[in-house]
């Protein structure tokens, strides 16, 4: 049986570090938005936001909704396409409710300056993004996530919701990807 972990060059981001991202980003999320008042939406960015998304999701204490996305820029390659396409939108109304954007990773910034401008423009009282991860380095428009859980250098991750060509999104940890991988 061939094991998806021999793909890995090294974990970047153990299990007990996404756990204590989790907690720590879930916390910031609460004393924010915990006694605001208005209706929190959390939009989980399918599919590579899922495990982060629930991970956050479970620890809020207070009322909030859940809707998801599914929003393409890759395709089954590594580098953004710069063409953004919704595949799945949300069916809840945004009007006057706070929205969070939960997104796996922030690279170019392409894909979530364009998904704020959209749930802004849809009348949302505010527009946030929560990340796991962040690339700072990549970042080819000027936006910055509200909530990062950690910046990462520029190297190819999965794992943890991530993928690679729809493979490894089942790993425990976010691993860099060997590029022997992703370059043949």
């Amino acid at each position: 049986m061939y094991n998806i972990e021999n793909d890995i060059e090294k974990i970047l981001v153990s299990e007990a570090e996404l756990k204590a991202i989790c907690d720590d980003l879930a916390a910031k999320l609460t004393e924010e938005y915990g006694e605001s008042g208005r209706d929190l939406i959390l939009v989980c960015i399918l599919k590579g936001s899922i495990m982060f998304a629930s991970e956050v999701f479970k620890r809020l204490r207070f009322p909030c909704a859940i809707e998801f996305m599914k929003v393409s820029s890759y395709g089954a390659g590594t580098n953004t396409s710069g063409f953004i396409q919704v595949h799945l939108d949300l069916k809840r109304d945004v009007k006057d409710a706070d929205v969070v954007i939960l997104e796996d990773i922030v690279d170019s910034g392409r894909t979530l300056e364009k998904l704020s401008h959209l749930l802004a423009n849809r009348g949302a009282h505010s527009v946030k993004c929560c990340t796991l991860l962040d690339k700072p380095e990549r970042r080819q428009v000027n936006f910055n996530a509200d909530y990062v859980g950690k910046a990462v250098p520029d190297v190819f991750v999965v794992g943890f919701g991530l993928d690679y060509d729809e493979k490894y999104r089942n790993l425990p940890y976010v691993g860099v990807l060997k590029p022997s991988v992703y370059q043949q």
